[in-house]
Protein backbone atom coordinates (compact mmCIF):
# COMPACT_ATOMS: atom_id res chain seq x y z
CA UNK A 1 0.00 0.00 0.00
CA UNK A 2 1.30 3.63 -0.19
CA UNK A 3 0.81 6.22 2.10
CA UNK A 4 3.32 9.14 3.57
CA UNK A 5 3.26 7.41 6.95
CA UNK A 6 5.88 4.46 6.57
CA UNK A 7 4.32 3.72 10.04
CA UNK A 8 0.55 3.50 9.86
CA UNK A 9 0.08 2.27 13.31
CA UNK A 10 2.34 1.44 16.48
CA UNK A 11 0.51 -0.57 19.44
CA UNK A 12 1.56 -1.83 22.89
CA UNK A 13 -0.32 -4.73 24.19
CA UNK A 14 -1.37 -5.64 27.49
CA UNK A 15 -0.23 -8.95 27.22
CA UNK A 16 1.07 -11.61 24.66
CA UNK A 17 -1.91 -13.42 23.19
CA UNK A 18 -3.79 -10.50 22.58
CA UNK A 19 -1.05 -8.71 21.47
CA UNK A 20 -0.98 -11.55 18.50
CA UNK A 21 -4.91 -10.83 18.01
CA UNK A 22 -3.91 -7.27 16.79
CA UNK A 23 -0.97 -8.62 15.02
CA UNK A 24 -3.92 -11.21 12.97
CA UNK A 25 -6.15 -8.09 12.41
CA UNK A 26 -3.25 -6.13 10.62
CA UNK A 27 -1.95 -8.57 8.63
CA UNK A 28 -5.46 -9.86 7.10
CA UNK A 29 -5.69 -6.20 6.50
CA UNK A 30 -3.02 -6.54 4.50
CA UNK A 31 -0.73 -4.48 6.69
CA UNK A 32 3.10 -5.48 7.04
CA UNK A 33 3.33 -6.28 10.71
CA UNK A 34 5.72 -7.15 13.39
CA UNK A 35 5.36 -7.92 16.77
CA UNK A 36 7.74 -7.63 19.22
CA UNK A 37 8.95 -8.95 22.54
CA UNK A 38 10.67 -5.35 24.06
CA UNK A 39 10.96 -1.96 22.63
CA UNK A 40 12.28 -2.04 18.95
CA UNK A 41 15.45 -0.80 18.64
CA UNK A 42 16.69 0.72 14.87
CA UNK A 43 18.49 -2.01 14.62
CA UNK A 44 15.76 -4.34 15.15
CA UNK A 45 13.69 -2.93 12.86
CA UNK A 46 15.74 -3.01 10.33
CA UNK A 47 15.62 -6.71 10.11
CA UNK A 48 11.76 -6.76 8.76
CA UNK A 49 11.72 -4.40 5.30
CA UNK A 50 8.64 -2.59 4.33
CA UNK A 51 6.90 -2.25 7.40
CA UNK A 52 3.94 -0.38 7.72
CA UNK A 53 2.60 -1.37 11.67
CA UNK A 54 4.49 -2.91 14.86
CA UNK A 55 3.28 -4.11 17.70
CA UNK A 56 4.93 -4.83 21.22
CA UNK A 57 4.04 -7.18 23.44
CA UNK A 58 4.10 -5.97 26.88
CA UNK A 59 2.72 -7.39 30.16
CA UNK A 60 1.06 -4.56 32.05
CA UNK A 61 -2.16 -6.66 32.45
CA UNK A 62 -0.49 -8.31 35.55
CA UNK A 63 1.96 -5.25 36.73
CA UNK A 64 0.50 -2.58 39.96
CA UNK A 65 -0.28 1.15 38.66
CA UNK A 66 3.03 2.31 39.55
CA UNK A 67 4.78 -0.67 37.83
CA UNK A 68 2.72 0.20 34.93
CA UNK A 69 3.27 3.99 34.76
CA UNK A 70 7.09 3.29 34.48
CA UNK A 71 7.06 0.89 31.59
CA UNK A 72 3.87 2.66 29.48
CA UNK A 73 5.63 6.30 29.41
CA UNK A 74 8.60 4.73 28.66
CA UNK A 75 7.08 2.75 25.82
CA UNK A 76 4.72 5.39 24.67
CA UNK A 77 8.00 7.66 23.94
CA UNK A 78 9.29 5.00 21.88
CA UNK A 79 6.86 4.47 19.75
CA UNK A 80 5.93 8.48 19.22
CA UNK A 81 9.57 8.36 17.66
CA UNK A 82 8.55 5.87 15.02
CA UNK A 83 6.05 8.85 14.20
CA UNK A 84 2.86 6.32 13.21
CA UNK A 85 -0.50 7.76 12.21
CA UNK A 86 -2.27 5.74 15.36
CA UNK A 87 -0.90 4.68 18.70
CA UNK A 88 -2.88 2.13 20.11
CA UNK A 89 -3.12 0.31 23.71
CA UNK A 90 -4.24 -2.76 22.96
CA UNK A 91 -6.48 -4.30 26.05
CA UNK A 92 -8.19 -7.29 25.89
CA UNK A 93 -11.76 -7.48 24.33
CA UNK A 94 -13.04 -8.29 27.90
CA UNK A 95 -11.76 -5.03 29.09
CA UNK A 96 -9.69 -7.16 31.79
CA UNK A 97 -8.56 -4.74 34.40
CA UNK A 98 -8.99 -3.85 38.15
CA UNK A 99 -7.61 -0.35 40.27
CA UNK A 100 -4.93 -2.65 41.84
CA UNK A 101 -3.71 -4.63 38.59
CA UNK A 102 -3.93 -3.84 34.62
CA UNK A 103 -5.43 -0.79 35.33
CA UNK A 104 -6.20 1.19 31.96
CA UNK A 105 -7.05 3.93 33.43
CA UNK A 106 -3.29 4.60 33.78
CA UNK A 107 -2.58 3.57 30.81
CA UNK A 108 -5.03 6.09 29.18
CA UNK A 109 -3.56 8.75 31.65
CA UNK A 110 0.32 8.00 30.61
CA UNK A 111 -1.19 7.98 26.62
CA UNK A 112 -2.31 11.89 27.42
CA UNK A 113 0.83 12.57 28.91
CA UNK A 114 2.60 11.42 25.76
CA UNK A 115 0.30 12.44 22.86
CA UNK A 116 -1.63 15.49 24.36
CA UNK A 117 -4.57 14.92 22.03
CA UNK A 118 -7.99 16.69 22.17
CA UNK A 119 -9.73 13.24 23.51
CA UNK A 120 -9.04 9.65 24.00
CA UNK A 121 -11.09 7.36 21.52
CA UNK A 122 -11.73 3.92 23.00
CA UNK A 123 -13.27 0.60 21.35
CA UNK A 124 -13.75 -2.31 22.89
CA UNK A 125 -16.36 -4.08 21.27
CA UNK A 126 -15.25 -6.41 18.20
CA UNK A 127 -18.43 -8.12 17.16
CA UNK A 128 -15.84 -10.43 14.72
CA UNK A 129 -14.52 -12.21 18.22
CA UNK A 130 -18.12 -12.07 19.67
CA UNK A 131 -17.78 -8.84 21.87
CA UNK A 132 -20.50 -6.46 21.79
CA UNK A 133 -21.44 -3.12 23.48
CA UNK A 134 -24.45 -1.71 23.71
CA UNK A 135 -25.27 1.51 25.46
CA UNK A 136 -22.14 1.49 27.16
CA UNK A 137 -22.57 -2.17 28.39
CA UNK A 138 -20.21 -5.14 27.18
CA UNK A 139 -21.52 -8.42 26.72
CA UNK A 140 -19.35 -11.26 25.63
CA UNK A 141 -19.74 -14.76 23.32
CA UNK A 142 -18.87 -18.13 25.45
CA UNK A 143 -15.93 -18.74 23.28
CA UNK A 144 -13.84 -16.72 20.70
CA UNK A 145 -14.90 -18.50 17.45
CA UNK A 146 -17.21 -20.80 18.94
CA UNK A 147 -20.94 -21.02 19.24
CA UNK A 148 -21.03 -20.69 22.70
CA UNK A 149 -23.96 -18.25 24.10
CA UNK A 150 -23.75 -14.55 24.61
CA UNK A 151 -23.59 -13.10 28.73
CA UNK A 152 -23.33 -9.13 29.80
CA UNK A 153 -20.07 -9.13 30.90
CA UNK A 154 -20.65 -9.27 34.93
CA UNK A 155 -22.48 -12.80 34.13
CA UNK A 156 -20.25 -13.96 32.05
CA UNK A 157 -19.50 -17.86 33.63
CA UNK A 158 -15.75 -17.28 32.62
CA UNK A 159 -14.83 -13.42 33.26
CA UNK A 160 -17.22 -13.13 36.35
CA UNK A 161 -14.52 -15.70 38.08
CA UNK A 162 -11.75 -14.83 36.24
CA UNK A 163 -8.88 -15.13 38.64
CA UNK A 164 -6.82 -12.29 38.58
CA UNK A 165 -9.57 -10.11 37.20
CA UNK A 166 -12.98 -11.13 38.21
CA UNK A 167 -15.68 -8.91 36.62
CA UNK A 168 -18.08 -7.22 38.42
CA UNK A 169 -19.85 -4.56 36.52
CA UNK A 170 -20.48 -4.49 32.48
CA UNK A 171 -20.94 -1.04 31.73
CA UNK A 172 -17.65 0.18 30.80
CA UNK A 173 -17.59 3.94 32.01
CA UNK A 174 -18.39 2.42 35.72
CA UNK A 175 -15.46 0.14 35.29
CA UNK A 176 -13.28 2.15 34.03
CA UNK A 177 -14.20 5.22 36.41
CA UNK A 178 -12.39 3.43 39.36
CA UNK A 179 -9.23 3.33 37.88
CA UNK A 180 -9.35 6.88 36.48
CA UNK A 181 -10.57 10.48 37.33
CA UNK A 182 -10.77 11.44 33.80
CA UNK A 183 -14.54 11.83 32.51
CA UNK A 184 -16.48 9.71 30.09
CA UNK A 185 -18.52 10.30 26.91
CA UNK A 186 -20.13 7.90 24.24
CA UNK A 187 -20.80 7.40 20.95
CA UNK A 188 -24.03 4.73 21.31
CA UNK A 189 -25.55 2.37 19.14
CA UNK A 190 -28.48 5.14 18.24
CA UNK A 191 -25.58 7.57 17.26
CA UNK A 192 -23.83 4.60 14.46
CA UNK A 193 -26.84 4.40 13.01
CA UNK A 194 -27.02 8.52 11.96
CA UNK A 195 -24.93 9.78 8.90
CA UNK A 196 -21.53 10.13 9.14
CA UNK A 197 -21.20 13.84 9.34
CA UNK A 198 -23.66 13.62 12.22
CA UNK A 199 -21.90 11.19 13.88
CA UNK A 200 -18.70 13.24 13.63
CA UNK A 201 -20.50 16.28 15.08
CA UNK A 202 -21.82 14.31 17.92
CA UNK A 203 -18.01 13.29 18.83
CA UNK A 204 -16.43 16.50 19.02
CA UNK A 205 -19.84 17.45 21.22
CA UNK A 206 -18.61 15.04 23.49
CA UNK A 207 -14.84 15.66 23.21
CA UNK A 208 -15.64 19.16 24.49
CA UNK A 209 -16.70 17.77 27.49
CA UNK A 210 -14.82 14.71 28.18
CA UNK A 211 -11.38 13.50 27.37
CA UNK A 212 -12.38 9.67 27.20
CA UNK A 213 -15.12 8.90 24.56
CA UNK A 214 -16.09 5.50 23.77
CA UNK A 215 -17.91 3.45 21.05
CA UNK A 216 -20.66 0.80 20.81
CA UNK A 217 -20.72 -1.65 18.31
CA UNK A 218 -23.26 -4.36 17.13
CA UNK A 219 -22.56 -5.17 13.87
CA UNK A 220 -19.60 -5.74 11.75
CA UNK A 221 -20.52 -3.09 9.33
CA UNK A 222 -20.36 -0.30 12.04
CA UNK A 223 -16.38 -0.67 12.41
CA UNK A 224 -15.46 0.80 8.94
CA UNK A 225 -18.21 3.64 9.86
CA UNK A 226 -15.91 4.02 13.77
CA UNK A 227 -12.94 3.92 12.23
CA UNK A 228 -13.41 6.50 9.55
CA UNK A 229 -14.75 8.52 12.45
CA UNK A 230 -11.44 7.73 14.34
CA UNK A 231 -8.76 8.08 11.47
CA UNK A 232 -10.47 12.11 10.94
CA UNK A 233 -9.54 12.83 14.59
CA UNK A 234 -5.99 12.50 13.92
CA UNK A 235 -3.79 15.63 13.44
CA UNK A 236 -1.30 16.19 10.66
CA UNK A 237 2.12 15.70 12.07
CA UNK A 238 0.69 14.25 15.37
CA UNK A 239 0.17 10.13 16.73
CA UNK A 240 -3.21 9.79 17.60
CA UNK A 241 -3.67 7.38 20.92
CA UNK A 242 -6.58 4.87 21.34
CA UNK A 243 -7.46 2.16 23.41
CA UNK A 244 -9.34 -0.60 22.81
CA UNK A 245 -9.17 -4.41 21.51
CA UNK A 246 -8.28 -5.54 18.21
CA UNK A 247 -11.56 -3.63 17.31
CA UNK A 248 -9.42 -0.80 16.66
CA UNK A 249 -7.42 -2.74 13.99
CA UNK A 250 -10.06 -4.31 12.84
CA UNK A 251 -11.97 -0.93 12.18
CA UNK A 252 -8.93 1.29 11.06
CA UNK A 253 -8.04 -1.59 8.38
CA UNK A 254 -11.85 -1.40 7.38
CA UNK A 255 -11.85 2.14 6.95
CA UNK A 256 -8.39 2.13 4.49
CA UNK A 257 -10.15 -0.47 2.57
CA UNK A 258 -12.87 1.59 1.85
CA UNK A 259 -10.49 4.44 1.07
CA UNK A 260 -8.67 1.84 -1.41
CA UNK A 261 -5.23 2.33 0.49
CA UNK A 262 -4.77 -0.95 0.99
CA UNK A 263 -6.45 -4.86 0.13
CA UNK A 264 -6.78 -7.58 2.48
CA UNK A 265 -4.53 -10.48 2.14
CA UNK A 266 -6.22 -13.70 1.29
CA UNK A 267 -3.10 -15.73 0.26
CA UNK A 268 -2.06 -17.84 3.30
CA UNK A 269 0.32 -20.88 3.78
CA UNK A 270 -2.23 -24.07 3.92
CA UNK A 271 -1.93 -25.15 7.26
CA UNK A 272 -0.43 -28.41 7.24
CA UNK A 273 -0.72 -31.65 9.85
CA UNK A 274 1.75 -31.26 12.80
CA UNK A 275 2.76 -34.14 14.98
CA UNK A 276 3.48 -34.18 17.76
CA UNK A 277 3.01 -30.73 19.17
CA UNK A 278 3.24 -29.60 22.61
CA UNK A 279 0.59 -26.92 24.40
CA UNK A 280 1.99 -24.80 27.03
CA UNK A 281 -1.43 -23.76 29.08
CA UNK A 282 -1.87 -21.15 31.84
CA UNK A 283 -5.16 -20.80 31.43
CA UNK A 284 -7.99 -21.46 34.15
CA UNK A 285 -10.62 -20.52 31.35
CA UNK A 286 -13.75 -23.15 31.42
CA UNK A 287 -12.87 -23.01 27.50
CA UNK A 288 -9.25 -24.12 27.59
CA UNK A 289 -10.51 -26.90 29.99
CA UNK A 290 -13.09 -28.32 27.57
CA UNK A 291 -10.14 -27.69 24.87
CA UNK A 292 -7.43 -30.09 27.24
CA UNK A 293 -10.55 -32.50 27.83
CA UNK A 294 -11.29 -33.08 23.99
CA UNK A 295 -7.42 -33.40 23.12
CA UNK A 296 -6.86 -36.04 25.81
CA UNK A 297 -9.59 -37.91 24.59
CA UNK A 298 -8.16 -38.02 20.78
CA UNK A 299 -4.78 -39.37 22.44
CA UNK A 300 -3.07 -36.17 23.74
CA UNK A 301 -1.07 -36.36 26.64
CA UNK A 302 -1.05 -34.23 29.62
CA UNK A 303 1.75 -33.09 32.39
CA UNK A 304 0.24 -31.53 35.24
CA UNK A 305 1.91 -28.58 37.49
CA UNK A 306 1.08 -28.88 40.94
CA UNK A 307 1.69 -25.90 43.29
CA UNK A 308 4.06 -28.20 45.15
CA UNK A 309 6.50 -26.89 42.77
CA UNK A 310 6.12 -23.36 44.03
CA UNK A 311 7.86 -24.06 47.49
CA UNK A 312 11.49 -22.62 47.35
CA UNK A 313 13.78 -22.35 43.93
CA UNK A 314 15.38 -25.89 44.15
CA UNK A 315 12.31 -27.69 44.76
CA UNK A 316 10.99 -25.99 41.60
CA UNK A 317 13.83 -26.50 39.72
CA UNK A 318 13.70 -30.71 40.82
CA UNK A 319 9.69 -30.12 39.31
CA UNK A 320 10.89 -28.23 36.09
CA UNK A 321 13.15 -31.17 35.44
CA UNK A 322 11.05 -33.61 36.34
CA UNK A 323 8.47 -32.08 33.93
CA UNK A 324 10.49 -31.94 31.04
CA UNK A 325 11.64 -35.78 31.20
CA UNK A 326 7.66 -36.91 30.87
CA UNK A 327 7.66 -33.98 27.75
CA UNK A 328 10.80 -35.63 26.40
CA UNK A 329 9.46 -38.93 26.67
CA UNK A 330 5.94 -38.62 25.16
CA UNK A 331 7.13 -36.36 22.51
CA UNK A 332 9.81 -39.03 21.67
CA UNK A 333 7.04 -41.79 21.20
CA UNK A 334 4.79 -39.41 19.13
CA UNK A 335 2.50 -38.12 21.30
CA UNK A 336 1.16 -34.39 21.58
CA UNK A 337 1.44 -33.26 25.07
CA UNK A 338 -0.72 -30.67 27.41
CA UNK A 339 1.73 -28.75 30.49
CA UNK A 340 -1.18 -27.05 32.10
CA UNK A 341 -1.33 -25.21 35.53
CA UNK A 342 -5.12 -25.53 35.73
CA UNK A 343 -8.12 -27.70 33.80
CA UNK A 344 -10.58 -25.16 34.54
CA UNK A 345 -11.68 -22.65 37.70
CA UNK A 346 -12.86 -25.69 39.94
CA UNK A 347 -9.11 -27.31 39.36
CA UNK A 348 -8.44 -27.59 43.07
CA UNK A 349 -4.74 -26.78 42.00
CA UNK A 350 -6.59 -23.14 41.81
CA UNK A 351 -7.27 -22.89 45.59
CA UNK A 352 -4.19 -24.65 46.34
CA UNK A 353 -1.59 -22.01 44.71
CA UNK A 354 -3.62 -19.58 46.39
CA UNK A 355 -3.53 -20.80 49.28
CA UNK A 356 0.22 -21.49 49.17
CA UNK A 357 0.96 -17.79 48.27
CA UNK A 358 -1.18 -16.81 51.40
CA UNK A 359 0.20 -19.15 53.68
CA UNK A 360 3.73 -17.17 53.08
CA UNK A 361 2.01 -14.14 53.95
CA UNK A 362 1.44 -12.44 50.57
CA UNK A 363 -1.64 -10.24 49.81
CA UNK A 364 -4.23 -10.67 47.17
CA UNK A 365 -2.98 -7.87 44.69
CA UNK A 366 0.97 -9.82 45.04
CA UNK A 367 -0.51 -13.28 44.50
CA UNK A 368 -2.81 -12.40 41.54
CA UNK A 369 0.80 -11.07 39.67
CA UNK A 370 3.47 -13.77 41.57
CA UNK A 371 0.27 -16.44 40.13
CA UNK A 372 1.39 -15.25 36.54
CA UNK A 373 5.07 -14.89 36.71
CA UNK A 374 5.75 -18.25 38.66
CA UNK A 375 3.97 -20.51 36.30
CA UNK A 376 5.09 -18.89 33.57
CA UNK A 377 8.58 -19.53 34.22
CA UNK A 378 8.23 -23.03 34.98
CA UNK A 379 6.19 -23.70 31.54
CA UNK A 380 8.78 -21.60 29.95
CA UNK A 381 11.58 -23.47 31.81
CA UNK A 382 9.99 -27.08 30.93
CA UNK A 383 9.31 -26.37 27.82
CA UNK A 384 13.42 -24.88 26.89
CA UNK A 385 14.52 -27.95 28.39
CA UNK A 386 12.17 -30.42 26.92
CA UNK A 387 12.23 -28.52 22.96
CA UNK A 388 16.14 -28.83 23.35
CA UNK A 389 16.07 -32.67 23.41
CA UNK A 390 13.06 -33.13 21.14
CA UNK A 391 12.62 -30.30 18.51
CA UNK A 392 8.53 -29.83 17.35
CA UNK A 393 7.47 -27.46 14.38
CA UNK A 394 4.58 -26.03 16.29
CA UNK A 395 4.20 -24.83 19.77
CA UNK A 396 0.81 -23.41 21.11
CA UNK A 397 0.85 -21.28 24.23
CA UNK A 398 -2.50 -20.74 25.94
CA UNK A 399 -3.32 -18.02 28.81
CA UNK A 400 -3.04 -14.35 28.51
CA UNK A 401 -1.71 -14.11 31.68
CA UNK A 402 1.09 -16.09 31.67
CA UNK A 403 1.61 -16.18 27.67
CA UNK A 404 4.41 -13.33 28.39
CA UNK A 405 6.22 -14.49 31.16
CA UNK A 406 6.80 -18.06 28.83
CA UNK A 407 7.46 -16.59 25.37
CA UNK A 408 10.33 -14.35 26.97
CA UNK A 409 11.78 -17.61 29.17
CA UNK A 410 11.60 -19.40 26.00
CA UNK A 411 13.62 -16.42 24.30
CA UNK A 412 11.28 -15.44 21.66
CA UNK A 413 11.98 -11.91 20.56
CA UNK A 414 9.17 -11.45 17.64
CA UNK A 415 6.45 -13.27 15.77
CA UNK A 416 5.31 -12.43 12.33
CA UNK A 417 1.75 -14.15 11.00
CA UNK A 418 2.26 -16.87 8.72
CA UNK A 419 -1.68 -17.86 8.22
CA UNK A 420 -5.00 -17.75 10.41
CA UNK A 421 -6.36 -20.44 12.10
CA UNK A 422 -8.50 -19.41 14.44
CA UNK A 423 -9.92 -15.88 14.49
CA UNK A 424 -8.02 -14.32 17.39
CA UNK A 425 -5.58 -16.10 17.46
CA UNK A 426 -3.06 -16.61 14.39
CA UNK A 427 -0.16 -18.95 13.84
CA UNK A 428 3.27 -17.12 13.79
CA UNK A 429 6.92 -17.72 12.67
CA UNK A 430 8.91 -17.10 15.74
CA UNK A 431 11.93 -15.31 15.82
CA UNK A 432 14.06 -16.40 18.61
CA UNK A 433 18.17 -16.66 18.22
CA UNK A 434 19.48 -19.26 20.17
CA UNK A 435 16.40 -20.85 21.13
CA UNK A 436 15.73 -23.88 19.95
CA UNK A 437 12.00 -22.06 19.21
CA UNK A 438 13.40 -20.06 16.54
CA UNK A 439 11.92 -20.18 13.25
CA UNK A 440 9.07 -22.82 14.14
CA UNK A 441 5.49 -22.20 14.43
CA UNK A 442 4.06 -20.73 17.03
CA UNK A 443 0.19 -19.75 18.09
CA UNK A 444 -1.00 -17.94 20.96
CA UNK A 445 -4.73 -17.92 22.99
CA UNK A 446 -6.32 -16.42 24.99
CA UNK A 447 -8.30 -18.51 27.58
CA UNK A 448 -11.77 -17.29 26.15
CA UNK A 449 -10.65 -18.36 22.22
CA UNK A 450 -11.72 -21.24 20.18
CA UNK A 451 -14.04 -24.28 20.75
CA UNK A 452 -13.61 -27.43 22.02
CA UNK A 453 -11.44 -29.22 19.31
CA UNK A 454 -8.80 -26.16 19.50
CA UNK A 455 -6.22 -28.16 20.21
CA UNK A 456 -6.69 -31.39 18.38
CA UNK A 457 -7.55 -28.86 15.18
CA UNK A 458 -4.36 -27.22 15.21
CA UNK A 459 -2.23 -30.68 15.43
CA UNK A 460 -4.46 -31.92 12.51
CA UNK A 461 -3.88 -28.30 10.50
CA UNK A 462 -8.20 -28.94 10.06
CA UNK A 463 -9.25 -25.42 10.45
CA UNK A 464 -12.64 -23.55 9.23
CA UNK A 465 -12.26 -20.12 9.50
Amino acid sequence: MQNNNKILLAYYGDDFTGSTDALEFLSRAGIKTVLFLELPTPEMLGQFSGLEAVGVAGMTRSMTPDEMTEELLQAFETLKTLNPKHVHYKVCSTFDSSPEIGNIGTAIDCGIQIFKNQFTPVLVAMPNLGRYSAFGNLYAKMGIGSQGDIYRLDRHPSMSKHPITPVNESDLRVHLSKQTNQSMGLIDLIDLGKPVDEIKSKLQAEIKEHPIVFFDAMYEEQMQIIGEVIDNRVVEGESLFSVGSSGIEKALGDFWEKQGLLSKRTNWRDLEESHPILVLSGSVSPITANQIKYALAEGFEQVEVTADALENPEVEQEFIEKYQTRIINYLKAGKSVILHTANGPEDNRVEKTKAFFQNIGLDELTIRSQTAKRFGKILGQSALGALKEVPVKRLVIAGGDTSSYVARVLGIKAVEMIAPVFTGAPLCKAFAPDSPVDQIEVNLKGGQVGDETYFVALQRGKITN
